[in-house]
């Protein structure tokens, strides 16, 4: 019988409290998917390694989890390290914590919005302070472009992992009665679609010009555990210096936000799993 390769999740650490909080999210995915543990310190200088704290926090990981844990220790700059690590262990998610004050507006360049623009896989980023164990609700927000229309799929292997039910989210220009009408047509389209593959699954639509703000107070209304949200790798002027709505959601999110790449066919079969 052929064996089938793990997964590899990544996970920064600086040992901040949303690092450390970042590892402990990694357990069920990890448990799930069969995927094996890569916790990635990147130090600035020498003498800064902290092998000693490295290797107990690897063996209290493994021990915790239940799955395959190692460290790597490098020594550059953390965002462009995790990403560069990432593609050459082939890790098929990352799972960053953020601290609450890294916000997008105030890190443009060598940044946390650069990090998630240019990871080579689905990422997850976490700012709050809770611990969810689990993931019973997952927000997917909607609209009309053609990278919103790939996360579907994978919310759908995502639900069917956690025994999730899916919560979609239409939030429209509420000056925009064309736009309105073909979103909330999509919206639902899109719900028949989820219910097909057995998944729970209900939407709802609100108008409002601010979407970023609106997506995290729903999502925080209905209690949901994970928002999934597409990257956008190109951005215009405007959005270099503004975000786009997706980077404002990662900023002000107190729920996990997972940041899917349209420019990658993503499926969770890369974590050797049978989707």
């Amino acid at each position: 019988m052929q064996v089938k390769e793990r997964g590899v999740i990544l996970v920064p650490i600086d040992f901040t409290e949303q690092s450390l909080m970042a590892i402990k999210q990694s357990y069920n995915l990890a448990k799930y998917t069969h995927s094996k543990i890569v916790l990635l310190h990147v130090y600035a200088k020498s003498g800064e390694e902290s092998y000693e704290a490295l290797t107990k926090l690897t063996k209290q990981t493994e021990q915790e989890s239940g799955v395959p844990c190692e460290f790597m220790n490098v020594k550059g700059d953390i965002y462009d390290e995790t990403d560069r690590v990432a593609e050459e262990i082939k890790a098929t998610m990352i799972i960053a914590g953020l601290e609450s004050h890294m916000a997008f507006r105030n890190i443009i360049g060598s940044s946390a919005s650069k990090l998630i623009r240019k990871a080579p896989c689905p990422i997850i980023t976490i700012r709050g302070k809770e611990n969810r164990d689990g993931c019973e609700n997952i927000l997917l927000p909607l609209d009309l472009s053609n990278e919103s229309r790939e996360k579907v799929d994978v919310a759908v292997q995502f639900a069917h992992y956690f025994g999730a039910s899916i919560r979609i989210l239409a939030v429209f220009s509420p000056s925009d009665a064309a736009y309105e009408n073909k979103l909330i047509a999509y919206s639902h389209q899109v719900k028949q679609f989820i219910k097909s593959k057995g998944i729970a699954c209900t939407n709802k639509s609100i108008p409002s010009d601010n979407i970023a703000e609106t997506v995290v107070e729903y999502a925080n209304k209905i209690e949901t555990d994970l928002i999934m949200i597409m990257n956008k790798t190109a951005l215009n002027v405007t959005e270099f210096f503004s975000g786009t709505d997706a980077q404002k959601i990662v900023d002000i999110s107190n729920i996990p936000v997972l940041t899917i790449q349209p420019t990658h066919k993503v499926s969770l079969t890369h974590f050797g799993t049978g989707f």
